[in-house]
């Protein structure tokens, strides 16, 4: 090559460069750490009833030992990689493809290869239905209070049976309607918090439920101070997006039902929902501690989303003063555009809220609820209309559940 030759072409390459950059280096590889750089991050939550009901062929009132196989069941369909509702579950998420998503009622499955690894390598690792494949490297999974024995008789029925409504959270076997958290992006596992064992009682000012027809406490002294408060558990999972850290906080209460007149589920929803307003609400944390025995909340700085299916709406009239409505209207969280879908209406055309439904039995109760330093970018409820050829995957609860997955695109 010339001396002109070799000017041309490095003028050439000079241009083609300085192109480049005023292109955002929008013609490198995929994968290289340029186009990784995000500050957009999509989260999810999906109650996706992979629990002992689903996988056992008792009816309704099967005893605690018969549903006690659940876990079995449910370790063998993500072992074959070929049950047909695990299959929809992981296609829906393929097809939303988030970030990070918690699943509530995934059973506890004490061997993660043969539970959480099991659902990612045989079903969402494959493409169902020419979905995208997605894949998770990081995930969180831990024990909850559901079916977590105690010697007490809580639902007052005149006998103490360990499971059931006298567990620390309603269950038929320890890890019953689990949860687990997964994520593209690293979990600072070091600074994980769990708070699993903190007791109701310990929360000031908690709603104590109390007998109407006595006018006494519906649980005696000894029961009170050692019931815990959490029905699965409060998890704060620190995830590192990028050079920030977003403080997943992971939750699944009670539903506010199957009680009585004393309303201790009502009562225990409640405040299991007040413990993430008190949590992210620096001047009224000061009580919390973790399973660590850690004690407080997040800074006024943190950024957080709370994440689960809460059990409570807030388009029911008695939910109004409920601890649900003051988080969603607190400056912690930003709640500027609230997730919906069109076949909301389609279900229930006569309910004003019908848009923002997370549920077929028509209610919002699972949410994505960012702290107010995110901005929403886009949002949705993954609810297809009956036309859609999607419904295949939501016409019932065999199909996959009786929620609906709900996410958030959200910018920092």
């Amino acid at each position: 090559m010339n001396k002109a030759l070799a000017n041309v072409a490095l003028k050439f390459c000079t241009l083609l460069f300085s192109i480049l950059i005023l292109l955002g280096c929008s013609l490198l590889p995929k994968g290289s750490p340029e186009r990784a750089v995000s500050n957009t991050v999509k989260i999810a939550s999906f109650n996706v009833s992979m629990e002992a009901r689903n996988y056992s062929s008792a009816d309704e009132n099967q005893s605690a030992q018969q549903l006690s196989k659940g876990p079995v069941l449910l370790m063998k369909h993500l072992q074959s990689g070929n049950h047909q509702q695990i299959k929809n579950i992981a296609e829906i998420i393929q097809r939303i493809q988030p970030d990070i998503i918690l699943l509530n009622e995934f059973d506890y499955i004490d061997n993660p290869k043969k539970g959480v690894e099991a659902f990612i390598k045989n079903y969402l690792n494959k493409s169902q239905n020419g979905a995208e494949a997605i894949d998770f490297p990081y995930y969180f999974y831990a024990q909850s209070n559901t079916g977590l024995p105690t010697t007490f008789d809580l639902d007052n029925n005149g006998k103490a049976e360990g499971f059931g409504a006298d567990a620390h959270g309603f269950g038929l076997y320890h890890g019953h309607y689990g949860m687990v958290l997964l994520s593209k992006y690293p979990i600072v596992q070091k600074e994980i918090r769990t708070f699993q064992r903190f007791l109701w009682s310990d929360m000031p000012n908690a709603l104590k439920p109390i007998d109407p027809e006595t006018n006494l406490p519906f649980y005696d002294e000894l029961e009170w101070a050692n019931l815990r408060l959490s029905s699965k558990s409060h998890w704060d999972v620190p995830i590192k997006i990028n050079n920030k850290t977003v403080h997943v906080l992971a939750s699944h209460p009670t539903p506010p039902v199957f009680d009585g007149d004393e309303d201790r589920n009502g009562k225990r929803n409640h405040d299991e929902i007040r413990f993430w307003l008190d949590y992210v609400s620096p001047k009224q944390a000061s009580y919390i501690y973790d399973d660590r025995c850690i004690k407080g909340g997040l800074n006024e700085k943190a950024e957080f989303v709370i994440l689960g299916d809460l059990n409570a709406s807030p388009d029911r009239i008695e939910d109004k003063q409920h601890a649900l409505h003051q988080l969603i209207t607190s400056k912690r969280v930003n709640e500027s555009k609230i997730p919906a879908s069109r076949a909301g209406r389609e279900n229930r055309p006569d309910n004003v809220y019908a848009d923002f439904h997370t549920a077929s039995w028509a209610a919002r109760v699972d949410y994505v609820m960012p702290s107010s330093g995110f901005e929403i970018i886009d949002n949705g409820v993954f609810w297809p209309t009956k036309n859609d050829d999607l419904h295949r995957l939501v016409k019932d609860r065999a199909s996959s559940s009786d929620h609906f997955m709900v996410w958030q695109t959200l910018r920092f």
